[in-house]
C-alpha cells in the first residue's frame, strides 16, 4: 500500500459496485483504481467518476485478474450467478475482498469462497449491510445487555413493496432461479443473517412455506396486453410500468430507474418499456421466484423466531419485534421502542431516525469500514466474517430445502450429511 492510501478496484460498476466505490471515493478511505464491467457505457461512465486511466478499464473481471495484483481489495458486485469465480480468483492474488450478497447461489460455490480466502489469507466483507447501522447496533446491544431479559422469540417482516418485487423479482434480473436463485437467497439472505446477529445465535433448526401465486398467467386481467404501453387495463393496475418508472424520472429518482434506461427522458423511458423487459406485464412474464414465503426459527438455546417475507406491502423499513423474559422491543429501522415488564414504562430510542443513504446508512457504513480495514490490516473493522457468512447463508439454503420438501430441515444433520 502506498502512501496515498490503499487501492481498491470494482468488478461489477452497476448499483451495488459504484454506489460502495463512490463512498470510497468521496471520503477519501481509499483509491478506486480499476473497473471491470462489461457495459461499455457505465465502464466509461464509472472510469470517468475515478479518473481510472485507460489501461485499468477491463471489459471483465477476468481481464483484470489476469493484470495481477493491481489493488489491495476488490470490491465484487457481478451479478449473484458470477460471484464465486471472481471472488476466488481475486483472492488467490493476496486481493482482500468485499462481496456483494449472496455469496454464492449454491453452498459449495461459498465454501469454495471459503476455503479460498483462508488459504490466501485475506479478508472478506459480505455485504451485509445492516449489521452496520446504528438502528442494529441498538437493537443489538439491548438484547446482549439483557435489557428484555432472556429473548425468547422475534418476529422478523421483510416488506419487499408490491412495485419493487414487479421491478426486481418479475421483470428483472433477480426473477428466475436458474440465473440468479431463489428469492430468499436473492434478496433476504441478509435478513436471516441480521436475526442471527440480533439474537446472537444461528439457527439450528428451520422450516418454511412460500410460493408464488400471484404472478402468473391465469391472473392476467381480461384482455391486457403482453406490454403495459399496449395495455388498456394499465391504469387500473397495481403493477403499471409507465406509472412507476415515468414517476421516478418526474421525481429525479436514480433508482429503480436507472436499470430500465440511460435516457432520462420521457421519450426514452418508453421506448424502453416497448422494448426492454421493465415495460412487460407482470402477468406475461417468464419469472418463477416465489412472492411470499415464511421462515420459522429454532435455534440451539430454545428460543424461536418467524421470518416473513412479502411482495404484498407498501414501501416501508423491515419490522423487527423480540419478545424476552422481562420486556420487549419493536423497531422498524428508524425507532425502537423498549417495553419494561418491570416497571410497565416504555422507553423510545430513535438509533436510525433522519439517518439518509442506502439501507439505513448500512451501505455507506460498510465501504467506510473495508477501506478501514483495508488501512489497517484489522479485519474487526468488518461485522462478520467468512465463516460466520457462510453460517447464515447455510439457513437460508436449509430453509429453501425445508419449503420444498414440506420438512424441518436441523442444520447439524444436514452438515454431518455432507
Amino acid at each position: 500500500m502506498d502512501d496515498r492510501g490503499p487501492a481498491v478496484a470494482v468488478a461489477g460498476a452497476g448499483l451495488r459496485g459504484a454506489g460502495y466505490a463512490g463512498r470510497i471515493g468521496r471520503t477519501g478511505r481509499a483509491r478506486i483504481v480499476a473497473v471491470a464491467e462489461p457495459d461499455p457505457v457505465r465502464r466509461e461512465r464509472f472510469a470517468a467518476e475515478h479518473a481510472i486511466p485507460p489501461e485499468r478499464r477491463f471489459p471483465g473481471w477476468r481481464e483484470m485478474a489476469d493484470a495481477g495484483r493491481i489493488a489491495d481489495g476488490v470490491i465484487v458486485a457481478t451479478q449473484d450467478a458470477e460471484h464465486a469465480a471472481p471472488a476466488i480468483a481475486f483472492a488467490g492474488l493476496g486481493c482482500h475482498v468485499l462481496l456483494e450478497k449472496p455469496m454464492a447461489p449454491s453452498e459449495d460455490e461459498a465454501r469454495r469462497i471459503v476455503d479460498a480466502v483462508e488459504r490466501a489469507g485475506v479478508m472478506l466483507a459480505v455485504c451485509h449491510v445492516m449489521r452496520y447501522t446504528a438502528y442494529t447496533r441498538t437493537v443489538r446491544e439491548l438484547v446482549a445487555g439483557g435489557r428484555i431479559g432472556t429473548p425468547l422469540s422475534v418476529q422478523h417482516l421483510e416488506p419487499v413493496g408490491w412495485w419493487h418485487h414487479a421491478h426486481s423479482y418479475v421483470r428483472g434480473n433477480w426473477r428466475r432461479e436458474d440465473e440468479s436463485g431463489p428469492m430468499l437467497l436473492t434478496k433476504s439472505c441478509h435478513d436471516l443473517d441480521w436475526l442471527a446477529h440480533v439474537m446472537g445465535e444461528t439457527p439450528a433448526r428451520v422450516s418454511s412455506f412460500g410460493r408464488l401465486s400471484h404472478f402468473r398467467p391465469e391472473n392476467r386481467p381480461e384482455g391486457a396486453a403482453d406490454r403495459c404501453v399496449d395495455c388498456t387495463a394499465e391504469p387500473r393496475c397495481a403493477y403499471s410500468a409507465p406509472r412507476l418508472y415515468l414517476g421516478g424520472l418526474r421525481r429525479g429518482e436514480g433508482w429503480p430507474l436507472g436499470a430500465v434506461t440511460d435516457d432520462r427522458t420521457e421519450e426514452g423511458v418508453l421506448r424502453a418499456l416497448r422494448h426492454g423487459p421493465y415495460g412487460r406485464c407482470v402477468y406475461a412474464c417468464d419469472n418463477d421466484v416465489v412472492d411470499h414465503q415464511v421462515v420459522n426459527l429454532e435455534f440451539p438455546s430454545g428460543a424461536t423466531g418467524v421470518f416473513t417475507m412479502t411482495a404484498f406491502t407498501p414501501a416501508a423499513h423491515r419490522q423487527t419485534r423480540v419478545f424476552g423474559t422481562s420486556g420487549s422491543i419493536e423497531g422498524d429501522g428508524e425507532r425502537v421502542a423498549v417495553h419494561d415488564f418491570v416497571t410497565g414504562e416504555t422507553e423510545v430510542l430513535r438509533p436510525g431516525e433522519g439517518v439518509t443513504g442506502g439501507h439505513g446508512g448500512g451501505d455507506e457504513a460498510l465501504a467506510d469500514a473495508f477501506a478501514d480495514a483495508l488501512a489497517t490490516g484489522d479485519p474487526s473493522r468488518l461485522r462478520t466474517g467468512a465463516a460466520e457468512s457462510l453460517a447464515s447463508h447455510r439457513v437460508v439454503w436449509a430453509a429453501e430445502r425445508a419449503r420444498r420438501t414440506g420438512t424441518v430441515v436441523d442444520l447439524a444433520s444436514a452438515e454431518g450429511a455432507r
